[in-house]
């Protein structure tokens, strides 16, 4: 089992290439099950979980090539409706693929997914979606069986205890897409990955308003058609790189980004004492003095993303002064935290979800595992800022979704290598 060998202390100089957003890229690739015409989709990261992906839309019956970074998807002869547990368990975006298959087929067999480990994150509001459009549903043997005699436009309320679901809405808006009628999703997520998915169902035919806002509305079509698209930068990833600066120091310019995707991410980094200069599909990031402690709370965007909380936490232990983060969106999201500790970091988890640093002239280097895709970004966060090695072990879960990670970070002088771990 590989792991990731960083001596950190060295300050970062260079550019980094932001690689398309697999939140993105998943969903929209399991989109092409709603047309039998082929789909060309562009700037598809190449990572373990997209070429999970590939392989389940094989096994449904798709025929699929991938060159430099673009997907092209086909139709078959062959028809499935089956996604079986030895795909879907290594991705909790393999749920995506339900509401696809039960709106082109009327019928679905899916695996409950797997995924990253970072505390419940039940399936029910997918269930709840199919259910409210018309389809019958039933959970046993580790299976969602899903079947309608037509699937029927409706109004669709999801909710989660944190707030609104990415996966949950991309769900309901493949679904809605050829049912009969007018559907509404309200609350709906307003996440640009989500907008990202409808714009590529619209250019299929469907016929969707709101994206971007809680509510969108989807009007049924009959038949949706083929179509090429190219997927938004991932902005976790941009913001994982601007955290690597504010830990290490030095000066990057970080290409292909959207600037208003980030938003929630720049704010916080000027906070903190980053200096950032912006531009229509780039920036550049220097860090020219010592940081300054903040407060963050987790929340659905355009707030706070969870998914930058343990880069965040990793860049501020060297901060000046008292940093506050707290977390709404998932249980058990700060297991990073003790692997951080284990590196001279001073945090304290009060009530479960609210984590206070106390910031540190210098953290040391020392094994750690990585638990989940983000704490893993966040662990490297922390070894390249850190004094002498950090070995950073369950890397498979970081390369999930971070594209050529450590190939980038050498680009920009960090040193860093990938070898097996150490006995």
């Amino acid at each position: 089992m590989d792991s990731y060998f960083i001596n950190g202390g060295t300050p970062l100089y260079g550019t980094v290439e932001i690689s398309g957003a697999k939140n993105s890229a998943l969903p929209i690739l399991a989109a092409s099950l709603l047309t039998d015409e082929t789909c060309t989709i562009s700037n598809v990261p190449d990572l373990k979980d997209t070429r999970t992906m590939f392989l389940l839309l094989e096994k449904l019956g798709k025929k699929v090539s991938f060159e430099k970074n673009t997907a092209f998807i086909e139709s078959t002869d062959r028809k499935e409706t089956l996604a079986p547990y030895e795909i879907v368990k290594t991705m909790r975006a393999s749920i995506c693929v339900l509401g696809p298959l039960l709106s082109k087929y009327l019928k679905a067999q899916v695996s409950l997914p797997g995924g990253c480990a970072i505390g419940p994150r039940p399936v029910n509001l997918h269930i709840k979606a199919m259910e409210l459009l018309g389809a019958q549903i039933d959970v046993q043997d580790g299976y969602i069986y899903a079947e309608a005699s037509k699937l029927k436009g409706t109004k669709i309320t999801l909710l989660a205890p944190g707030g609104t679901t990415v996966l949950g809405t991309a769900n309901a808006m493949m679904a809605a897409a050829l049912a009969e009628g007018d559907s509404i999703i309200d609350p709906a997520a307003m996440e640009p990955e989500v907008v990202d998915l409808g714009n590529f169902l619209i250019s299929m035919g469907a016929r969707i308003e709101g994206l971007g806002t809680s509510t969108i509305r989807i009007k049924g079509v009959k038949k949706l058609k083929g179509t090429t698209h190219h997927v938004i930068p991932d902005r976790i990833e941009t913001g994982t790189f601007i955290t690597m600066i504010g830990a290490a120091g030095g000066e990057i310019e970080i290409k292909n980004i959207i600037p208003e995707h980030i938003e929630n991410i720049l704010e916080p980094a000027l906070e903190a004492g980053l200096n950032i200069k912006v531009f229509d599909q780039s920036l550049i990031v220097k860090k020219d003095q010592v940081l300054g402690g903040i407060e963050l709370k987790t929340q659905p965007y355009p707030g706070f993303a969870t998914d930058m909380q343990p880069q965040f936490m990793a860049m501020l232990l060297t901060a000046k002064g008292l940093s506050i983060i707290t977390e709404n969106i998932f249980e058990d999201r700060f297991i990073h935290v003790g692997e951080l500790q284990r590196m001279n970091a001073s945090i304290r988890i009060e009530k479960g979800s609210v984590a206070v640093i106390k910031g540190k002239d210098f953290i040391n280097g020392a094994p750690v595992m990585a638990s989940d895709l983000r704490a893993g970004a966040g662990l490297v966060v922390a070894g390249l800022c850190a004094k002498g090695t950090t070995e950073v072990q369950r890397i498979y879960h970081i390369e999930r979704g971070y594209e050529k990670f450590e190939e980038k970070i050498r680009k920009i002088n960090g040193h860093i290598v990938k070898k097996a771990k150490s006995s």
